[in-house]
This record gives C-alpha cells, sequence and structure tokens, in this order.
C-alpha cells in the first residue's frame, strides 16, 4: 500500500521515538511531525540513534527532523520544539492519521492516550524500563485505553526514573521499532497486533506475553467526559507505565 499520503505524530524524538520515526520514513510514511521540548545530553547517546556527541545541548525535534529529512528526502518532516500539551493535543493529533507516543513521563502518556480518543485516532504506546518494554495499541471504538489498563498516573516516585532504574540501550531500539511497524500496519489499513493488547518483553528470560485490554466500564475516557490534563513537569521522569505491567 502506498503511505506517501499518510501521516504520523510521534511525541518524543529520543529511545523509542527515534527508531519510530525512522521505521516510519524507511517505511514511506509522507509526513511525520515530531514533537519533543528537550535536549540532547550524554546519557541520551547509548539509545538514542538519531543524535551525536555534536549534538550536545541542541533541541531534539529539530535535529530529529533535520537528520531524517537527509536520511530520506521524499519525507516531509516536521519539528515541534515544545512539549505535547493539553491545550493543543486534541488538534496536533486531529491532524495526523496516527499517534506514536514515545515520552518518558506518566502525565504525558495519560495525556497522549485522552487525546487519541477525544481525536477518534489511534494510538501506539509504548514504555521502556530496565530490561523490560511493553506497547498497546489504544483503537477507538475498539479497544480498551491507558485509562482502562492503570485509570491514573502513579504517585511520584513509586516507579523509578531512567537514571534510577536504567535501561539496555538496544532494548529502546528494540520497542521503537515495534512501534513503528505497528503503525504501519495501522496505516494500511489493519487493525494492528496490539490492538487491545498489552504486549509486554522481558529482555532477561526472552519471554513476551499479550494480555488483553478491555473497555474497563465506566472508564471517562472511552466514554469522553475525561478532562484532559496536563502533560508532564520538567524533572525527574520514568520510561514505561505502572508497575503493573511489569512481568
Amino acid at each position: 500500500m502506498d503511505l506517501s499520503k499518510k501521516s504520523a505524530l510521534v511525541i518524543g524524538a529520543g529511545g523509542l521515538g527515534g527508531p519510530a520515526l525512522l521505521t516510519l520514513a524507511a517505511g514511506g510514511v509522507g509526513r511525520l511531525v515530531v514533537i519533543d521540548d528537550d535536549v540532547v545530553e550524554t546519557s541520551n547517546l547509548n539509545r538514542q540513534p538519531l543524535f551525536g556527541e555534536a549534538d550536545l545541548g541542541q533541541p531534539k525535534a529539530v535535529l530529529a527532523a533535520a537528520r531524517l529529512q537527509q536520511l530520506f528526502p521524499a519525507v516531509q518532516v516536521t519539528a515541534l520544539n515544545r512539549r505535547f500539551d493539553a491545550g493543543e493535543a486534541v488538534e496536533l493529533v486531529s491532524g495526523a492519521d496516527v499517534l506514536l507516543d514515545g515520552s518518558d513521563n506518566f502525565p504525558t502518556k495519560f495525556l497522549a492516550s485522552d487525546a487519541a480518543l477525544k481525536a477518534g485516532k489511534p494510538l501506539v504506546h509504548g514504555g521502556v524500563l530496565r530490561t523490560s518494554l511493553q506497547i498497546l495499541t489504544v483503537a477507538p471504538g475498539f479497544s480498551g485505553c491507558v485509562r482502562c489498563l492503570f485509570e491514573a498516573p502513579p504517585p511520584a516516585g513509586q516507579v523509578p526514573t531512567c537514571a534510577e532504574a536504567g535501561i539496555v540501550g538496544a532494548l529502546s531500539g528494540f520497542a521503537g521499532g515495534l512501534m513503528g511497524a505497528e503503525a504501519l500496519r495501522l496505516l494500511a489499513g489493519e487493525r494492528g497486533s496490539y490492538a487491545g493488547r498489552l504486549f509486554v518483553f522481558e529482555a532477561r528470560t526472552g519471554r513476551g506475553r499479550l494480555v488483553l485490554v478491555r473497555r474497563r466500564p465506566g472508564c471517562p475516557a472511552c466514554a469522553g467526559t475525561q478532562p484532559l490534563e496536563p502533560s508532564g513537569p520538567a524533572g525527574p521522569v520514568a520510561c514505561a507505565t505502572p508497575a503493573g505491567a511489569q512481568p
């Protein structure tokens, strides 16, 4: 299928978003929008393939767009050097065919799910922590959402940050590639391999499992009554969703 007329919005240009963007561009998606308000740090370089040491201190979204444009001149890439926030979330998501969430904090992940439901667009959610990854596709009207699974972000400090827990760099690339491949399936008209199914993979054992995510009765996001809440604050962040999803 020709995907040159399709578009994707990617939250985050780092360990998950970078590989996802590369997968989407290589797959022929015609328009990509990447939103990220962060800058490149030394600790990013082991798992964020679009950046190098010469890029330290520079905005990730702008760099990612420039690198992708060099590698894939036929793809239109737009950089938004700002946080994905509630004020423009639905408008941004509505302008794309699919949303990919590679953010690194819980409030943004819940906001992405809520906004996707309000816009009626599919979301590919991803997270990594230590040696585990997880992916879930939220298909409006068909599957459960992030709030069906977790209801609300965990209290601050309950889940360790990336710096505290660590991440296997290659696992981020694996997860981001899977997210990109899932988005390509959705853009091609397929339901998606992870629609309503949380995929959890543990690299220590090499084992993966799928957990059904059904629509939860009374879920305000699925019912369309959930107000959009602010995205994550600056400061320490976590890289995966709450501990309930870990194997």
